[in-house]
């Protein structure tokens, strides 16, 4: 269901777009926009990893990082039979990662600092996992290709308000201002439920790529407190890849909305606890029993509990 519905927006993002190069020349220019937007996606599509890791600083990590994070990214995808993403790591205190690449064989998982110094290792794993859910998914490359069409909704919407557009289309001076200024509003609106959609599968996605629901649900809850109040620099400048993350970087509501790039948290934590099955108790205990014992993972090491006093995990 949820790629049939993401089927039916993407099918709303191309007719708005094409419309909007009707109104602004006709069938001509209806053809005009089209050509612009293979353009651009095409740009996008070889480019946008590489756009995306430079706009937040992302270094690579080699396959010996003291972190040890390259070998649970390369465990989790061998359990999701997926190749082995080239991992990077963003060097800021906010809680967060991002996944990337045009495909499962281009792909890069993007962590930041703040993350591996504030989740445990079974939470970290739950959020690697979610990344690579997203990779097998084909999510990274869904998003670039909305993104761009948002982009060139809003590109025409400028250029109609500058130069004019169509007089004969029907809507008159008035209809046509007003739908120049309302396309791009709805060009974001279809972008973010989008994105909302995807994150849901990737949740459920990740809980079975990790096996372990709470893990991914406990991460969401700190890395949400962490996104509240600690701010992200890269990604206040440059808020349209606000989206890629797991959490929204620029403090988002609490609640879902239509102006929402992610699903509000206590919804997806819900829906973990949900696929956890009854009496799995809460995340954070789920998880903090969970690291008591050696993992059976073949990349798990013993976690430290962390105390009240919010001291780092092993990952700092």
């Amino acid at each position: 269901m949820g790629y049939v519905k993401t089927g039916i927006l993407m099918a709303a993002m191309t007719a708005l777009f094409m419309g909007i190069g009707y109104l602004l020349g006709g069938s001509g220019g209806m053809i005009i926009a089209l050509v612009v937007a293979a353009g651009m996606n095409v740009f996008t599509w070889w480019n946008s990893d590489k756009m995306l890791l430079r706009m937040h600083n992302a270094h690579p990590l080699g396959p010996n990082d003291r972190h040890g994070l390259t070998q649970m990214v390369t465990e989790l995808a061998r359990n999701a039979g997926l190749p082995t993403p080239v991992v990077y790591l963003i060097d800021t205190p906010q809680p967060n990662a991002f996944a990337t690449g045009r495909s499962p064989n281009n792909a890069a998982v993007a962590v930041t600092r703040g993350l591996l110094q504030s989740l445990s290792r079974e939470e970290l794993a739950g959020v690697v996992a979610h990344e690579l859910a997203h990779i097998r998914n084909h999510d990274t490359a869904i998003m670039t290709v909305t993104a761009t069409f948002a982009g060139a909704i809003s590109m025409l919407a400028n250029f109609a308000l500058f130069f004019g557009g169509r007089r004969e289309n029907g809507l008159g001076i008035v209809g046509t201002i007003a739908m120049m200024f309302l396309a791009p509003i709805a060009a974001a609106l279809v972008q973010m439920a989008i994105s909302r959609t995807r994150e849901y599968a990737a949740d459920k996605a990740g809980a079975e790529i990790c096996g372990h629901p709470l893990w991914l649900a406990s991460a969401l809850q700190r890395i949400q407190a962490g996104a509240a109040s600690i701010d992200n620099v890269a990604a206040e400048r440059n808020p349209a890849t606000a989206h890629m993350f797991i959490i929204n970087p620029l403090h988002a509501h609490k609640r879902d909305s239509l102006f929402a790039t992610h699903p509000a948290t206590e919804n997806r934590v819900a829906a973990l606890q949900q696929m956890a099955g009854p009496g799995a108790g809460s995340p954070r205990r789920a998880a903090s029993s969970s690291s008591k014992q050696p993992s059976k993972q073949p990349w798990g090491r013993k976690s430290e509990t962390r105390g009240s006093g919010g001291k780092a995990g092993p990952w700092g």
